[in-house]
């Protein structure tokens, strides 16, 4: 375990199979973060940890095959991943928390919420889709012939960073692509179901479309939605949507607080 700040840990728990990295910053209501595919806690989530740990206990975690937790010989699935992250928080002994799910952490947290909602409080989804419609053809068509080296370079290096292991790399990306290929989403009845506060985020140049986030919005029960300027996850400053690594906006900062303080 690593303890080299205030209020900031990092270990390793037994999880389903898996030795689960997790990390813990500062002190509060818990907030879960779970991070896109290809991605590490640090990519996804590097520039807004210290923000909202100020007034949250963040738990971050990395799931199946990514970063520095291990593989199990199972294909990757967003039920198991959300089946993961509810066994971490029981060994944590955290009975409720808020989510906050980027990428293909939100389509995690989407399953979270209808596999495990007594342990959900509010829910943010991040630069997420839940239909294929979402995204044009040539967005899934790139599935079939894709490479290691078409995933950005950065989160290739941020993955030898922490797990200097290529093979691993090429498995994690290989996984990750069968997934996406197999994706299938979920119905407007799973959706409506979902009972939490719901922030929909989206950039206005995302992977998913506006009309796509303004349709998953009417279908939650209890949802907000806003739009941001930019890409894939830019406004929570993920680091593989930034030029030249600058964060140009801090609003959604102060958004998902105000959400998550509400009663």
């Amino acid at each position: 375990m690593n303890t080299t700040a205030p209020h900031f840990k990092s270990a390793c728990a037994d999880i389903n199979g898996l030795k689960m990295y997790y990390e813990i910053h500062g002190q509060g209501n818990p907030l879960v973060l779970i991070h896109g595919g290809g991605s590490t806690i640090q990519t996804s989530f590097g520039n807004l940890i210290p923000v909202l740990a100020k007034h949250h206990q963040i738990i971050a975690v990395e799931l199946q095959a990514h970063g520095r937790t291990n593989d199990r010989d199972t294909d990757l699935s967003f039920e198991q991943d959300a089946d993961d992250a509810a066994t971490l928080l029981q060994y944590l002994k955290i009975s409720k928390a808020d989510f906050l799910g980027f990428s293909n952490g939100g389509q995690t947290t989407i399953e979270i919420a209808l596999r495990h909602p007594d342990i959900v409080n509010k829910i943010i989804l991040a630069s997420i889709f839940y239909k294929r419609d979402a995204a044009p053809p040539e967005f899934w068509k790139g599935f079939d012939t894709a490479t290691l080296d078409i995933m950005p370079k950065l989160l290739r290096e941020s993955f030898l960073a922490v797990n200097n292991n290529p093979d691993l790399l090429q498995n994690m990306f290989n996984k990750d692509v069968q997934r996406m290929k197999n994706f299938k989403g979920w119905t407007d009845e799973q959706i409506r179901s979902i009972k939490a506060p719901v922030l929909i985020i989206n950039g206005n140049n995302d992977v998913g479309s506006i009309e796509h986030a303004v349709e998953m919005h009417r279908n939650f029960q209890n949802g907000e939605l806003a739009i941001f300027p930019g890409g894939h996850g830019t406004y929570l400053g993920a680091l593989e949507s930034l030029e030249n690594g600058i964060w140009p906006q801090f609003n959604a900062t102060n958004l998902i607080k105000e959400f998550l303080d509400k009663e």
